[in-house]
Formats: C-alpha cells, sequence, structure tokens
C-alpha cells in the first residue's frame, strides 16, 4: 500500500493539532520537544491520543512502542516510521 508523501510532509503540525485538541491547548503551546508531562496528558489521556493518531493515519502502533512515548517527538518519530513501513502482507487464506 503506498502512502500519500503529502502525509509526512504534514505530520508534525497534524500530530501537533490533534494533541491541542485533545488537551485544549492552542497549538503555539506546542512545541516538539514538549513532554506529556509539559502537556498534562496522563496515560489515559496518552491512550486515547495513541487511538486518534491511528484514526488519523491510518495506522497501527505497536502497544509496546505506544507506552514508551513521552514526547512529542516521539510520537512524530513514531507514527513516521509507522507510516514509512511497508504494509504487511495478508494472512493467505485457508479452508478446513
Amino acid at each position: 500500500m503506498s502512502r500519500d508523501p503529502a502525509l509526512l510532509d504534514t505530520l508534525e503540525p497534524t500530530v501537533i493539532g490533534l494533541i491541542a485538541k485533545h488537551q485544549r491547548l492552542e497549538p503555539d503551546q506546542i512545541t516538539m520537544e514538549s513532554t506529556f508531562s509539559d502537556l498534562s496528558i496522563d496515560s489515559l489521556d496518552g491512550m486515547e491520543l495513541v487511538f486518534k493518531f491511528e484514526e488519523a493515519f491510518d495506522i497501527t502502533i505497536p502497544d509496546d512502542v505506544a507506552r514508551d512515548l513521552r514526547t512529542v517527538r516521539q510520537i512524530v518519530d513514531a507514527l513516521r516510521q509507522a507510516i514509512e513501513a511497508p504494509a504487511a502482507p495478508a494472512a493467505p487464506h485457508t479452508s478446513a
């Protein structure tokens, strides 16, 4: 599955916009170096944001990666990696 290259170009502002909306902040209050603590993102908010990112970018972020996210930069890097990863081949269909 080929991804739209423009998606990567808009990744940072889209992530910042989603966080701003969820946390009721102005986007200019959020930088790539902002931590979850800086933005008052607790573990529940973090999970909700991961779901929003997965939906917005039509990707899946592995649970072990999601658990380690602590900064906006880490989010963007994880999303970029998931977007750029080749789609996993579909499992072969077998009949019983």
